[in-house]
């Protein structure tokens, strides 16, 4: 028998509705096989919209009126900020979300393991792209059970009807996305505490960072509430990073040197996410796949089944590639700045493709276009920030005349 078959379609317009249908309602993560059980009224509490909307606006306006106070005082650092009890908390803060990071990370990890199918199967293609779009039912290229908005029931092509079972392993959502995802999703209200530091330095929090920040919060409350498939790759891919990051942070509040190699590497990882992430995020509304349904052989028949099938992730999806745009716009502007500036300093120098390819032109503006994206996230105050500091880095800006903050380096 032939093996089920992946392609591209456009979304289903019904799916475009704002705002989205509030059913399905996000189902609790199972009791089992976790460090210590959520319990279902936090999990479902955490999730109105009222919470992250409360909790980014107080941040944003905070920010905005610190940044004030300290403007007023001449970027005065706070007097708490020369204790000893703030620098220990700065590192253990560090050193928590590192930890946390990882664990996370290693918890989805574990959960992609076993739920993910190989397309080396039976079902090729179709079953793994199944495994990675369908959060809910038994494990199975049939056994999914999605939400129809129209008849307002759950059902599968296997014949499965009802809610899904929130102890049954098998999918993405229950083997741990649920779990790890949620408080990943609470992480992002602490994490604003980085911005508190940087403020109590008597530095400014820039507009791009208050927005970053912000806007996590918002795209990771919609993927949870709407358990939207690509919720993971944030969950996954961040949680990694910031692992990295807050190593990184905690090694250098110690003033360890850390290599210019390792620094440019997280550099270009942190922006990377932005990009990849979503970009493999908005892809999910243009997959399909068909599924055999009955018969066999030349008489199969098939059933087209979308990856995305309830409004709620479509909203969730485009919130996410929304949220990701202006960073990804001001990485594209930063490289293309740098990208046209060095090309012309090099023929102005008077080398030639042979001494310095096209290629290698384009890694110096990335790393530009990463430097400068982070110095509008972070502003002036460069607390926290990943950057490379060395005396080539810095020539070689100055040199391409790129702009940060609106001031060329030329």
């Amino acid at each position: 028998m032939a093996a089920p078959i992946v392609y591209a379609s456009y979304p289903p317009s019904h799916l475009f509705q704002l705002p989205p249908y509030s059913d399905p309602l996000p189902i609790p993560p199972p009791h089992f096989d976790y460090l210590f059980t959520i319990p279902d009224k936090w999990f479902t509490a955490a999730l109105d919209p009222k919470v992250p909307i409360t909790v980014a606006t107080v941040y944003a306006v905070t920010a905005k009126a610190l940044n004030a106070y300290n403007k007023s005082t001449g970027k005065k650092p706070w007097a708490i900020s020369k204790t000893r009890a703030f620098n220990a908390f700065v590192i253990l803060h560090n050193i928590f979300l590192a930890v946390y990071s990882a664990w996370t990370w290693y918890g989805m990890l574990r959960a992609l393991q076993n739920t993910i199918v190989s397309p080396n199967g039976p079902d090729g293609w179709a079953g793994t792209v199944d495994s990675f779009c369908k959060m809910n039912g038994p494990a199975g290229l049939k056994n999914a059970q999605t939400y129809n908005q129209g008849t307002e029931t759950w059902g599968s092509l296997s014949g499965l009807v009802g809610a899904p079972n929130r102890e049954q392993g098998g999918r993405l959502w229950n083997n741990g996305l649920a779990f790890y995802g949620w408080l990943f999703y609470i992480s992002k209200f602490y994490e604003v505490l980085d911005t508190l530091i940087i403020l109590a330095k008597g530095k400014f929090s820039s507009t791009l960072q208050t927005y970053h920040h912000a806007g996590a919060m918002m795209a990771m409350w919609a993927g949870m509430r709407y358990m939207a498939a690509p919720i993971w790759i944030f969950v996954f891919f961040n949680s990694a990073i910031h692992s990295l990051m807050y190593t990184y942070y905690t090694v250098t509040a110690f003033n360890v040197r850390v290599p210019n190699g390792i620094k440019r590497s997280l550099t270009s990882l942190q922006i990377s996410q932005f990009i990849i992430g979503g970009s493999a995020a908005m892809v999910h509304s243009f997959v399909s796949y068909l599924v055999p349904v009955e018969g066999s052989g030349s008489t199969t028949k098939y059933q087209k089944v979308d990856c995305i099938h309830t409004t709620g992730q479509t909203f969730s999806i485009w919130l996410n590639v929304s949220y990701l745009a202006p960073l990804t716009y001001l990485f594209g502007s930063f490289f293309v700045a740098s990208y046209l500036r060095r090309s012309k300093a090099e023929v102005v120098r008077g080398k030639t493709d042979r001494r310095r390819s096209n290629v290698v032109l384009a890694e110096k503006a990335s790393w530009d276009a990463a430097r400068g994206l982070e110095r509008e996230m972070y502003g002036e105050s460069n607390e926290g920030v990943i950057v490379e500091d060395s005396d080539e880095s810095s020539s070689s800006s100055e040199a391409s005349g790129v702009k940060v903050n609106g001031k060329s380096k030329n």
